[in-house]
């Protein structure tokens, strides 16, 4: 089966840790899409979809700490941001747990519409700045972020 988003060196912004992290979000998506298109059913979905939830949560608090550390400038919108996708997924999840709504692939476009917009437009604007402050590009540090 094809993938929903396929990971490619337009959605790299060039420091390790978060390309990485951004990878584990497009896995995430991607299973969910398989567990759609082949009907594993409803609990699988959610099992997932909560996985894909909670790892966006672990990416985004990372993200905010070094733009809090590094003093990044459009720190607020960019938390604004986080906070409206986190709001609507939470919103989605209510529905979709108590019946109101089902896991279905128009759900599965807009996450993968906001994951390639967060991606391309909102995470490529901050690089320049991470590393004029001194982020490193590469890391030979274990990641500490990684649980699936």
């Amino acid at each position: 089966m094809n993938e929903l988003l396929k990971w490619n060196e337009d959605l790299r912004i060039g420091i390790d840790e978060i390309d990485e992290q951004h990878k584990a979000l497009v896995v995430l998506l991607n299973q969910l899409h398989t567990a759609i298109h082949e009907k594993h059913g409803a609990s699988a979905c959610m099992e997932t979809l909560d996985k894909l939830v909670e790892y966006t949560r672990v990416h985004f608090t990372v993200e905010e700490s070094l733009m809090r550390i590094l003093g990044y400038p459009d720190y607020a919108s960019h938390l604004e941001s986080h906070e409206k996708l986190i709001a609507q997924v939470v919103e989605l999840q209510g529905k979709l747990k108590s019946g109101r709504a089902n896991i279905s692939f128009e759900l599965l476009h807009f996450l993968r519409g906001w994951l390639s917009h967060h991606i391309m437009e909102t995470d490529k604007a901050y690089v320049p700045y991470f590393i004029s402050k001194g982020v490193e590009r590469t890391s030979s540090r274990k990641s500490f972020w990684k649980f699936w």
